[in-house]
């Protein structure tokens, strides 16, 4: 099994969590490692420990990150440099992480769940609009 981490600023990951676990139910080997902002150096121990931690139990781990270039994908970076078979993932959404869960079996490694994860949460993103409705006469009737 591969395991997930979700991290982010702020609460941003235990609220992903949160409606991740409403709509596919609570997940084993997924964890939410917060960003307060307060200590970069406690925030990079914790996400380390979480990986470590989960990679002693899965044959990889995929950290989730809110955002491309932030503290919690730097530090993601930095722990897939020291710790083997961890990949990384910026821009995590809703619907990438719920289709990884449900086929979380289909993926053999984690840089196969990683490489879904960004097919999967393109195909996530889109825009969706009704026309208006108009002001139909017979309606007044």
């Amino acid at each position: 099994m591969i395991g997930f981490i979700l991290t982010g600023h702020g609460n941003f990951s235990l609220g992903v969590k949160s409606a991740v676990d409403m709509v596919a139910g609570d997940t084993p080997a997924f964890k939410a490692v917060p960003f307060d902002g307060t200590s970069t150096d406690t925030y990079a121990a914790d996400l380390r420990a979480a990986i470590s931690e989960l990679r002693e139990e899965c044959d990889g781990v995929v950290v989730f990150c809110d955002l491309l270039g932030g503290t919690p994908f730097n530090q993601a970076m930095l722990a897939s440099q020291v710790i083997d078979n961890v990949e990384v993932v910026a821009g995590v959404n809703l619907p990438m992480l719920i289709e990884l869960i449900v086929m979380r079996g289909a993926y053999a490694t984690a840089e196969e769940t990683a490489e879904a994860a960004v097919t999967v949460g393109t195909a996530g993103v889109c825009h969706k609009k009704l026309e208006p409705m108009g002001d139909d006469e017979d309606d007044e009737m």
